[in-house]
């Protein structure tokens, strides 16, 4: 006879229990072992390998354990996958689907030992399907109650676990105060009343070997977070609303919306004509920074009454001018470059026999329409499309601007042409 060979799959999602001698990983084996041997008349015979994840949720497929039995399926391997219940494989519905598809792909079936499912039959995958969408419905149950407990929580200002902000530690699960730390705190703080600067404060944190909790330096994102942090006030943000804080707070309340009020005047939220407008940048998402190869990042200010648009190192801005040489260009400048650069390439033989030839147009009023002009009429839009279908990307150096430009492009300069003459 045959032999069937059965791998048997255990999951506890908690490591509560797992030190003893016989613990729920060693009951789900066993269970599954005298299941195969029940079967011992079909042929069914016991992989000796053990496939267990401990303390791991079901909610994901990262799990070494199923990761290993996945593989020794694909080997070819494993013919039946034998578990105690089907929530210990997976609780999602859509990750048991994956699961099946694939399961179904390598001819492996699925068997459930206290469920009397066996995807063999077109009953038992039945069952399965209907018994998996309740095992989704509990676990999304039991997200939603873990969320509300945790609502409830923190609008009682107590803490519930996460990152431990900079000048806290936890004990007993309570916020306390650390006084090295609380005092860099209020470094900041008083700092920013003084030069309102974020790039400025994580220069001088840095340059006296100060780290960040997670150990790392500072930079404007991380010091503004800090600036903005309601637990250093004393209360506690939750779902945009602020609640008292059972912690004894680092920063007193004037000081607290003195900065948030500078914060404020600062940095401003901007109109979402002016982010369409940089969004729509020429050289959006093609310009690199050559000191620190990071994208250069469209841009603007005012001034006087004027505006000015520019691309910034995106280094630059997270950790102060003084970290890169290159700092910021004029908009017009670069893409003035960058398009002067672009006219042999629309004028080249090839191009405009191509597009003469697919438009019906004479190669001389092909060469007529590309003008010096030809950019300017351009909408903004049309304008960052040319330049995305010619230029691969743009790096500005100290000395000098590298522009490198893709090939097999012609097709869609065509489309262009088109446009601009219909």
């Amino acid at each position: 006879m045959e032999k069937i060979r059965c791998a048997i799959y255990c999951r506890k999602s908690v490591e509560k229990g797992l030190d003893m001698e016989f613990n729920s990983l060693d009951a789900q084996r066993e269970a599954g072992e005298a299941y195969v041997a029940s079967q011992k008349a079909n042929g069914w015979v016991c992989l000796p390998e053990r496939y267990d994840d401990g303390g791991i949720s079901g909610a994901t497929l990262n799990r070494p354990g199923l990761q290993k039995l996945l593989a020794d399926c694909e080997a070819g391997k494993v013919d039946v996958i034998v578990v105690y219940k089907i929530d210990r494989l997976s609780r999602s519905l859509c990750d048991f689907a994956d699961l099946s598809r694939l399961f179904e792909k390598w001819n492996v079936a699925f068997v459930s030992v206290t469920q009397e499912i066996n995807t063999h039959t077109s009953a038992g995958r039945m069952m399965l399907n209907i018994l998996m969408t309740f095992a989704q419905f509990e676990r999304e149950m039991i997200a939603t109650r873990i969320k509300d407990k945790m609502a409830a929580t923190r609008k009682k200002g107590k803490w519930v676990g996460g990152q431990v902000p900079y000048g806290y530690r936890v004990e007993n699960k309570k916020l306390l105060v650390e006084p090295k730390k609380a005092a860099v705190v209020q470094r900041i703080f008083r700092r920013y009343l003084e030069i309102q600067s974020p790039n400025q404060i994580a220069h001088e944190l840095n340059a006296d070997g100060i780290k960040t909790v997670t150990n790392k330096e500072w930079d404007k994102p991380r010091v503004y977070n800090l600036l903005t942090n309601h637990t250093y006030v004393g209360d506690v943000f939750y779902e945009g609303e602020v609640y008292p804080g059972e912690q004894e707070a680092i920063i007193d309340r004037e000081t607290w919306d003195m900065v948030q009020a500078f914060l404020h005047e600062n940095d401003p939220i901007r109109d979402p004509a002016a982010r369409f407008k940089e969004s729509n940048a020429a050289l959006s998402g093609l310009l690199r920074c050559g000191h620190c190869g990071r994208a250069m990042l469209a841009s603007r200010s005012t001034r006087r009454g004027r505006i000015y648009h520019y691309y910034r190192c995106s280094g630059a801005i997270k950790q102060g001018n003084e970290t890169c040489p290159i700092k910021s260009v004029s908009a017009g400048d670069i893409e003035k470059v960058v398009c002067d650069e672009l006219m042999p390439v629309l004028h080249s033989q090839e191009v405009v026999a191509s597009v003469a030839r697919q438009t019906g147009m004479k190669e001389q009023a092909v060469m007529e329409m590309v003008d010096e002009d030809f950019w300017t009429r351009l909408l903004p839009v049309e304008k960052q499309r040319l330049m995305r279908i010619l230029v691969d990307h743009v790096t500005i150096n100290e000395d000098g601007i590298e522009i490198e430009l893709k090939t097999e492009t012609i097709k869609s300069v065509q489309e262009v042409y088109r446009a601009e003459n219909p």
